[in-house]
This record gives C-alpha cells, structure tokens and sequence, in this order.
C-alpha cells in the first residue's frame, strides 16, 4: 500500500470502531526518540522519516507536527500524501488538541495508543479535549489491524556491560537507585525508558540502530530487582549471574500482571518517561510518587571512569576525523565525492578506532542548499556531488565501548564569499562564548542558551533547534534531563554532565552552517557567592579557519581559537602518522 492508501485503511477501521480522530505518535512503548523498525509508525502511514513527530488523523483531515530541524523534509516527503505539515514548537502553532477541536464535533471520539504517549502528555491531552466534549480513548494499536508485513521485534541477545567501562557495579547502582527511592518516601520504580535501563542494570543490546539498548522493563524495590525481557534474548551464563545478583527475569510481556500482583503501596513514576497505559493501570489501586526518573538523574552525571572513557573515546574519534578531513582534501577534485560517500568514508574511518560499536546516528551530511536541512539524510534519490566553492555540513558521530561522540563541523570547498564568512564566524563567536561560560550551581540551560546566539541575535540571525544536549556513555546520544535551549527546562546543568554546543544558522536553498563541540561541565572555583561551573571541551578537530572573517572575532576568541587547535594538535598527535601530522599542523595554525 502506498501512504494514501494505508491512511484509507486506517480511516475505515476508525469508522468500524467509532473513532473520529487518530492520532500517532510514531514512538514505542517506551518513549524512545529512535524505535525498533516494528515500531515505525509515524513512518509508516506518513512516509515522514524525522524523529520527532505526530499525526492527527480524521475523516477528512490530516496532519503532522514537527520541529524545526525537519520542515524542509517534511514538506518534501508529505508532498502529495494529504498530510498537512505544522510547525510545531512556534508561538503561533496550533496544538493538536485545538486542532482536533477545530475539526471534530462535540461527543467526538479521538483515540491513540496509550502505549506510545506519556501519562503527562495522556493526561493533559485529555484534560484539553474533555473540556471541549471531545472524549479520548486510549486504544490498542489500530496501525497493527492494517500494517502488512509488520517487522517482528528483535531477537538479539543482550550483552553484559563490564565494570571496567561502567565504573559502578549493577549492586552498587541498585544501592543508588534504593538510596534515592529512599529519600523519596517511596518503595519501588518501574524502569520504562531504555537507556535508564541499560545504565541501571549494566547490559546493552542491539534492538535499535545507533542505540546499544534493548527492549525491557525494570522493576526495583528495596528487596528484589526484575528485569522483564524476551526470554530468548537473555544467554544462559548472563541469566545465572544477573540471578546470582539477585535480579529475577521475567518475560517482557508479563509487566502488566506483576503490576496487577505485586506492587507496594508506594511506587515512583517518572510520568513524562513512563507510557499512560502503565502509569494508570498502576495508580488506579496505588499511590504514585511523581518525579523525574532516578536512573535518568544519576546516569546523567558520569563517574570518573566514565569521564576517563569519554575523554578517550574523543580522542580517538578526533584521530578519525583528521583521517577523513585529509582524505577530503587529497581526493576532492580529483574523484566524484557524494554526500553517501562522505557518510561511508565517515564510518569507515571510525571503525578502524579501537572500542568502536558503530555510528551513533545517521550521519547528517549536506552539501549546498541540504545543508539548510537541519537534519538531512542523504538517499541514493538525493545524493549529490560535492563541488568547488561551496559549503559542506557533515554532523556525525561514533559508538565506542568506552563513550559516545557527536560531532558537526562546516567546511568550504573553494572559493568563499563575504556573507558566508560572515555567517560561519557568527555561530563561531557563539559556539566560543558558550564554550567559556564560567555561572553559578543550579543554572538551567535556557538561562545559558543566550551565550550562543547573542552575535546572531545582533545582526538579526537566529537558529530553530536547541543548542545542546546531553550525551550518554556508550547509550544514547541524545540523554536528559537538562538541555541547552530557549523552552524552559527545570533541571539545572550540573558538573560530570556532558552536553554538546551546537549552534547553526540555515539559509533555505542556499547553505547550512553548524559548529559542534561536545563539554563536560565541570567545577570552576568556589567563592563567597558560593560554587560556580564552567565547560571542558572534549571534541578534537580542527576548525576551518578559511570561513572564519578574523575583523569579527574579539582577542579573547582569538586567542581560545588558537589554544583549542594547540590542544588538538597536542592530544591527536600519537595517533597520526607523518602525513597526517603535518596536515594537522597546517590547519591549525594560529590566527
């Protein structure tokens, strides 16, 4: 079935149940940003790609919201499926719940999976459309009735996390969850988002691409762990040492009669990482203790092996890039190089560094006017060349055993224009300026987010997306709570986080430019106005100083410049060989 046809589909199975409204919010039952392909929905019966996403289905209507970071595929890829885009994340968007009011009538029904939505979004979505007589029902999947083919969930074992790589051992972060869960008034957590998971129980897998989690709940109380996972995927020697632990496993879909039969009186649920179904079959007969999730906070502060890990999965990925930025510059002009091959020669430098897992997303790799495409993907329909004189965005980056990397650098390949340097100095001056942030203890991040866009503020410029966000060790590469962004965010940035500092700006047909450091937050000094944090750069790799316009830079950027390529130099050179060295040397000299 083509995407018309499957919204077709769907619509008539909605007149068989009674539903007016269908809404799909493209994520699995645990709430992950990327799914397992069976989990593809959003895909599915939009043909939109993104990551971030959800359509609202009536009889005659149909949208699909997202963000910035995705308007020009979206349009691209709704073209001709009926599927109007909204700017979502605006001042000016119309919310879903509005949208559904707008074109339903009063006693209308509008349903979801209740799997795949959070039991604060659940909650608040209902509250809205209740209070204009619009009733929402949480029903099972409906895109399973029609889904042809549907992929069948991964099989693939899990794998224990050594302690060498964790640094804390699956009893000693039990111990912690238990402490928290202590101090909480509460007497056990249901373990819901897969990397909190993973983290919590030192296990990694293979379920979803660029991710090393696996699909699974947790239980935890002060007396007995549980993890609730496909009894295939769990090797027999890891069984016996997980049950030595005295970590019981149970089969995946058994969590909801556990929670029928066993639970305590008290349970702490993180409702924004937790699906509604679970949330409410649970605070139906108990009493819930809401707050962000435990494993979320403690995972989000690496430990000093994990920081060690980190630290050397950057250099390494550091050695690769200068690998591929030399190649560039061996072989531009004198082959066809395609935004595809880019994204290969990326990986396949990667995966000559030790540790090395896999990429930790699809690189984003554009060329020209893709480049404007925040997160393009380069398909064998899109592909193009790379040619003289224009501007290359590549954001990419690596899974190693010891951290995870992202990385974006922007590079020209000719000749550069006045505005073009103009512009790249701009989301430099900003990148820098967030870089040397020196601020005090429980700052949030949209507090800091203004360090980076102030120069492009000033000559009217701006970026959509956020400016940074936190990075897991050897998990996801996109990891909470806290954020660098203009929305509100609760949840200050503390030392022993990582977060990267990315800021852009896109000119819609013409070019992208994007610059991206991962920090560790760090402390900085402690005075009579009490304890102050600043940033350690961890990514390594030279800048393009050709797009930089010198006039624009203060000497304090200057001079941060020149010690950050110093320190590239330092750090990258025992794994460079003569050649490499020397190119090195020649593109980070001082300015």
């Amino acid at each position: 079935m083509n995407i018309i046809e499957r919204i077709t589909s769907l619509r008539n199975l909605m007149l068989i149940k009674g539903i007016d409204g269908y809404l799909i919010y493209g994520t699995d039952p645990h709430l992950s940003e990327y799914v397992p392909d069976a989990w593809c929905t959003r895909a599915w019966i939009s043909g939109f790609t993104g990551s971030y996403g959800k359509v609202a289905i009536t009889q005659k209507s149909a949208a699909l919201w997202t963000d910035s970071r995705y308007f020009i595929q979206a349009e691209s890829q709704l073209s001709g499926t009926g599927i109007v885009m909204i700017k979502d994340r605006r001042s000016d968007t119309i919310s879903v719940d509005k949208w559904m009011q707008k074109e339903l009538k009063t006693g209308s029904v509008v349903a979801t999976d209740g799997l795949t939505i959070s039991a604060t979004e659940a909650n608040t979505l209902e509250q809205k459309l209740c209070a204009n007589g619009i009733k929402l029902e949480l029903y099972e999947d409906l895109v399973s009735l029609i889904w042809e083919n549907r992929p069948s969930p991964s099989h693939d074992l899990i794998f224990d996390y050594p302690l060498s790589f964790a640094g804390l051992s699956r009893s000693e972060k039990l111990s912690q969850i238990r402490n928290r869960l202590t101090l909480t008034g509460a007497e056990a957590t249901i373990l819901c988002q897969l990397d909190d998971l993973a983290w919590g129980f030192n296990l990694r897998g293979s379920d979803i691409i660029y991710n090393p989690l696996f699909t699974g709940y947790g239980y935890i109380d002060n007396h007995r762990a549980v993890l609730f996972i496909e009894d295939i995927k769990v090797p027999t020697a890891l069984r016996d040492d997980l049950e030595r632990e005295g970590i019981s496993i149970m089969n995946y879909p058994s969590i909801f009669s556990f929670l029928e039969e066993f639970i305590p009186n008290k349970i702490y649920l993180d409702p924004d990482r937790t699906n509604s179904l679970i949330y409410r079959s649970i605070s139906k007969q108990f009493k819930v203790i809401d707050g962000i999730g435990i494993p979320t906070l403690l995972k989000s502060i690496k430990n000093e092996v994990e920081i060690s890990g980190m630290r050397a999965a950057h250099i390494r990925d550091g050695v690769a890039m200068v690998k591929f930025l030399h190649w560039f510059d061996e072989h531009f002009k004198k082959e066809i190089i395609t935004e595809l091959s880019i994204s290969n020669k990326l990986r396949e430098f990667r995966s000559e560094q030790p540790f090395f897992m896999g990429e930790s997303f699809s690189s984003i790799v554009g060329f020209g006017s893709h480049g404007a495409i925040v997160h393009y993907n380069a398909t064998y329909e899109t592909d193009i060349e790379i040619l003289p004189d224009g501007i290359l965005l590549f954001d990419s980056g690596g899974q190693y055993l010891d951290g995870t990397t992202d990385i974006t650098r922007t590079i020209s390949t000719g000749i550069v224009t006045s505005q073009q340097k103009k512009d790249f100095t701009l989301v430099l001056k900003g990148m820098i300026q967030l870089t040397k942030a020196i601020f005090p203890e429980n700052i949030k991040g949209y507090s800091l987010d203004i360090l980076a866009r102030k120069d492009l503020w000033n000559n009217g410029l701006n970026y959509g997306h956020g400016t940074g966000h936190g990075v897991g060790h050897y998990l996801s590469v996109h990891e909470g709570p806290m954020a660098i962004r203009q929305e509100y965010n609760g949840e200050p940035i503390c030392a022993g986080q990582i977060i990267t500092n990315e800021p852009g700006l896109y000119r819609e047909g013409e070019y992208g430019i994007r610059i991206e450091n991962v920090l560790l937050c760090k402390d900085e000094c402690k005075s009579d106005f009490g304890r102050f944090l600043s940033f350690d750069t961890l990514t390594l790799c030279p800048i393009d100083l050709k797009l930089v316009n010198v006039q624009l830079l203060t000497d304090e950027e200057r001079i941060w410049i020149n010690s950050y390529h110093e320190r590239v130099l330092t750090e990258l050179e025992s794994g460079l060989n003569k050649d490499l060295l020397i190119w090195l040397k020649s593109h980070c000299t001082p300015i």
